[in-house]
């Protein structure tokens, strides 16, 4: 089967609400798509498909199928189905993972390590500023972030990570080929250029109030971690954090004033077991202290044989030079740097992360 009958059948499917898993399960005994539309409504229902399969299939809208083709002939766009190892790893071992995934921008970036940010739409101040700092923190540290690109935290989280030149993932609650909040276009077209767009709707899905709770799982899905930065008490960010925690994935919560309606969702979740953090170190250090940070970076390096790289810019090129390359302690980095020790620690912190320094017993080596 050519690559675009194939690509046909797999758009043909995206106009269903199919699992993805039983999908997985019908290719362990057969490898063609093409199959599928040939089964009758008992043979399906003998791979545990739902009922009325068949004649959904024979409705398939063609005609529609051909437009898809035409977007998807286009720069950048690409179809991820579940059976490709482009289709993000971590996804894929979700209940409930998605057919196939609809990409616009750069599909390498799936498989890299990512944490998930979300939060208020309307967040406070302090919120917008927690949502930016935790953001580039976490991007230059090597993590792609990935939000929603809904108005308030999402997007200033990705704000945040296209001003450092990497790359963010905003997953859409519509089809791809509109953006939505339209305010977020520009937005959308920055992601491209070092990240990605991607959706499981189909195109010219437009803005329904019960896709977002399915977007939701991709995002969580796909990510090492959950971070909560303000959600109020009845709040979509609430729902992605039970299905981080239903995943199996961490889910990091940034605590605030008692007197702010927007913190009591985050301590709510606090007090159900989520881990309060403070800084974005300590979200990168639980993630390395469950072995979950080297294992994705590595399934990434070795499946895209590409990693983020972190540029040196003059602050920590001057650091680096305190560093010698037998053990130098931490009271002799501060001496020779005259910095203080909140921004020693989180300049060092990227320096290890990223290969240039070693901790050793009593300080820090250069490599």
């Amino acid at each position: 089967m050519t690559k675009d009958t194939e690509q046909k059948y797999w758009l043909a499917l995206s106009q269903l609400n199919i699992s993805g898993n039983k999908l997985l399960q019908f290719f362990d005994h057969h490898k063609s798509l093409e199959r599928l539309f040939g089964l009758s409504e008992t043979q399906l229902q003998s791979y545990g498909f739902r009922q009325g399969l068949a004649h959904k299939l024979e409705k398939t809208d063609w005609h529609k199928v051909e437009r898809d083709l035409e977007w998807l002939d286009q720069d950048n766009k690409s179809l991820i189905p579940i059976t490709t190892q482009d289709y993000p790893a971590l996804l894929k071992q979700t209940q409930g993972a998605p057919a196939l995934l609809f990409c616009y921008g750069n599909k390498s970036v799936l498989n890299q390590h990512q944490i998930a940010i979300v939060g208020s739409r309307n967040p406070t101040p302090q919120g917008k500023t927690n949502a930016q700092q935790f953001a580039q923190t976490l991007a230059q540290a090597g993590a792609v972030i990935t939000s929603g690109l809904a108005l308030g935290v999402d997007g200033f989280a990705h704000q945040a990570v296209v001003d450092t030149q990497l790359p963010t993932i905003a997953v859409t609650g519509t089809g791809l080929d509109r953006v939505y909040p339209a305010r977020h276009k520009k937005l959308a077209e920055q992601i491209i250029e070092n990240g990605a767009l991607i959706s499981d709707f189909a195109l010219g899905t437009g803005v329904r109030a019960g896709n977002f709770p399915a977007r939701n799982r991709i995002i969580t899905g796909m990510s090492l971690g959950t971070l909560v930065v303000e959600a109020a008490i009845r709040s979509g960010s609430l729902i992605s954090a039970r299905l981080a925690g239903e995943q199996g994935r961490e889910v990091f919560v940034i605590p605030g004033s008692i007197h702010n309606p927007l913190a009591k969702g985050c301590h709510q979740l606090i007090k159900q077991g989520a881990k309060l953090v403070e800084t974005a170190e300590e979200i990168i250090e639980e993630l390395q202290a469950l072995a979950l940070w080297q294992i994705e970076s590595q399934a990434s390096h070795n499946q895209q044989n590409q990693t983020v790289s972190f540029e040196l810019d003059s602050d920590y090129l001057k650091l680096l030079d305190q560093i010698d390359y037998d053990t130098t302690s931490i009271e002799q980095i501060l001496a020779r740097s005259n910095l203080e020790i909140e921004v020693v620690s989180h300049m060092l912190l990227l320096l290890e992360l990223n290969n240039h320094i070693d901790s050793v017993a009593g300080g820090y080596l250069r490599k």
